[in-house]
């Protein structure tokens, strides 16, 4: 990789290694939870897709080392930018922005809160947190590292005996005690893209039912659930499935995300199962079943089941659908923007400073899949050396 490629000049790339973040898809985790204060009374997650641990470094430092990122360090500075403006001890200064069902008085005490503990390490009591990846991850404190396929039905006992190893029955089914409750499940996954937008939009959506399914049988009601998504034409229809489980969705899109990249974030918060639901490992969500489709019929103007079909003169077929005045199946996620929008910007490169130094990765990869090709190179002469083919002289 040259010194003026682009990853060298995005400016989260560097952030990511001047901060210590292992990579920088760590900003994107804190820009959501600044947005949607993901990291609320949540002290049992996991991390599906983990590897190479960005996000399970920003739930170590967060919630384990209590050091104050996202949603406390935006609030921290809220704190900051009102003593400045209105004095220490002034009336306006004490006046908060109030969620919902929260008081003034509420309020007050949390702004004072804030005030006494400003930039304290507060870290949680009984914070328990899974990591789960096909590919080996790097340790980290307080961090247990599983090697499984979140698509197997066999990981889940797996994830549920990491959390409570001592308080763990095998006997008892996922998602039916409720005994292993989980507040938060993340997922970061991607396919290897291929450049094919449409077989990369449905790979990456069966990805998410899997870790959907998976989230399904640990979460506890009202937690929450963020997965990486591709946004494509029928992506509405991944929204209004999750609709059926949460009562919140949307679609953040984090400023350290490239907006010229497919990639967003579902957010889903308020966790409740329909009744009547059953989990099926072997159809994530119900994919492959068979659904029984309604007896035929015919309607005025010509629509069949709800459809019209007609073919132009210059033999194009044009397909109607009949509008009967009801709310669709398919459902639009609100979009959300993630993060200060005056801060870098994830699709520009930057003029690099003359006095920089390159820094090394804060952690290399631990099983590359070009590490064998590194390998056959260096045997053959090095990167730039001879490739181990005989090198003609020049003639004279």
């Amino acid at each position: 990789m040259g010194k003026s490629s682009k990853d060298k000049r995005d400016a989260y790339y560097r952030l990511a290694k001047e901060q210590g973040w292992r990579a920088r898809s760590a900003f994107k985790l804190l820009q959501i939870d600044e947005q949607f204060d993901l990291f609320r009374d949540v002290s049992r997650v996991v991390d599906l897709c983990a590897a190479p641990g960005s996000w399970s470094q920003v739930l170590s430092r967060v919630l384990i080392k209590g050091e104050s990122f996202g949603r406390r360090a935006w609030e921290e500075q809220q704190t900051r930018e009102r003593k400045l403006v209105y004095g220490k001890g002034g009336g306006d200064a004490q006046v908060v922005e109030k969620g919902e069902g929260q008081s003034e008085g509420q309020s007050d005490g949390k702004e004072k809160e804030y005030e006494e503990h400003q930039g304290d390490l507060r870290p949680r009591k009984g914070v328990k947190i899974v990591a789960v990846d096909l590919q080996p991850m790097a340790s980290l404190e307080g961090i247990t590292t599983l090697k499984g396929d979140i698509t197997h039905p066999a990981t889940i006992p797996r994830i549920l005996q990491a959390l409570d190893p001592e308080s763990y029955k095998p006997d008892e089914g996922a998602g039916d005690s409720g005994s292993n409750p989980v507040d938060l499940v993340l997922s970061d996954g991607a396919p290897d893209v291929t450049g094919l937008h449409d077989l990369d939009i449905y790979i990456q959506s069966q990805l998410l039912y899997s870790a959907l399914n998976l989230a399904l049988k640990i979460l506890r009601p009202g937690g929450s659930f963020v997965a990486k998504v591709f946004r494509g034409k029928d992506v509405d229809l991944i929204y209004a499935q999750l609709r059926c489980f949460f009562t919140s969705v949307h679609c953040a899109k984090p400023r350290s995300s490239r907006a010229s990249s497919l990639e967003a974030f579902v957010v889903c918060q308020g966790f409740e199962m329909p009744k009547g639901y059953k989990l099926d490992p072997e159809r994530p969500v119900g994919l492959g079943a068979r659904i029984p489709l309604p007896p035929r019929k015919d309607n005025k103007d010509g629509f069949v089941n709800g459809q019209r079909k007609t073919v132009t003169e210059d033999g194009i077929a044009v397909l109607e659908l009949e509008s009967d005045g009801e709310d669709s199946n398919r459902w639009i996620a609100p979009f959300v923007a993630c993060g200060d929008l005056s801060a870098w910007d994830a699709d520009a490169t930057y003029q690099l400073p003359k006095d920089r130094v390159s820094l090394d990765p804060v952690q290399p990869p631990t099983a590359p899949p070009y590490k064998r090709a590194l390998e056959l190179r260096r045997q053959r002469g090095g990167f730039y050396g001879k490739t181990g083919k005989e090198v003609r002289k020049p003639r004279e």
